[in-house]
């Protein structure tokens, strides 16, 4: 069978049911997973599904309105995000007062992380713990922690936040839409994520190629409110993109 006749094939099957697993397409076009794996990273790139963890998502700017959970969202796209992270570590300068959002990407930030001459604030459990490890200078703010995206989150971390004035900040989203901005499902999280943000000099959002066909409910920036880094954007490429290779 020709590639765009299995590309045909994939998408009408997406038609009728929101995801799939690799194995159920390898098994409805008779042909080899490994086959099946290199259709679904072409059809990703162009848009088309959502290339997610074993399988695929429907592409037509799925609704997001519940946060995974960190172990749920660890393995999505993992490459994407080491070669995100490893870029975005790059940028800190010595002397820079950094914020870091919680999110698996900007995990992937902090284990890349070398610049010493810097500090470090966050609301990420996970990613001050990184940071501890390496012997880095690191704030916590107070607040309540949400348990789903070990974050700390409420009305004391906005107070906290809201009283520093960062020169650089590095922001994860469920979602990145031209229309909608940046998005993500809980308003605690998205206050959070929107105070950060307005006290940030340098702004960069984390989004693999995956977000750009999300929509959650909640908006906390304009799509060029940051520069973009990110492994793949799918429509004609604007100013505030960097796509990492």
């Amino acid at each position: 069978m020709i590639r765009e006749k299995r590309w045909e094939k994939i998408l009408s099957l997406l038609e009728k049911k929101d995801s799939l697993q690799v194995s159920e397409i390898s098994s409805s076009l008779n042909v080899s997973e490994a086959t099946i794996r290199r259709d679904i990273i072409e059809l990703d790139q162009q848009g088309k599904l959502v290339k997610v963890h074993g399988g695929v998502l429907k592409s037509n700017n799925s609704y997001v309105v519940r946060d995974l959970t960190m172990s749920e969202k660890h393995d999505l796209n993992l490459q994407e995000k080491q070669k995100i992270g490893a870029y975005a570590a790059t940028l800190i300068e010595p002397n820079d007062f950094v914020y870091i959002d919680s999110g698996t990407t900007t995990e992937a930030l902090a284990m890349h992380i070398t610049q010493k001459d810097a500090t470090y604030v966050t609301n990420s459990l996970t990613v001050a713990h990184i940071l501890i490890q390496k012997g880095l200078h690191t704030i916590l703010p107070g607040g309540e922690i949400k348990v789903s995206t070990e974050a700390l989150v409420g009305s004391e971390t906005v107070d906290a936040i809201s009283r520093y004035n960062f020169t650089i900040g590095f922001f994860g989203t469920n979602g990145a839409n031209e229309d909608n901005g940046f998005t993500t499902p809980e308003v605690n999280e998205a206050r959070v994520k929107q105070i950060a943000m307005e006290h940030t000099k340098r702004k960069y959002v984390l989004c693999d190629h995956s977000k750009f066909s999300v929509i959650s409910p909640i908006s906390f920036g304009k799509f060029e409110d940051a520069t973009i880094i990110t492994d793949h954007y799918p429509k004609k490429k604007k100013k505030n993109i960097v796509e990492v290779k």
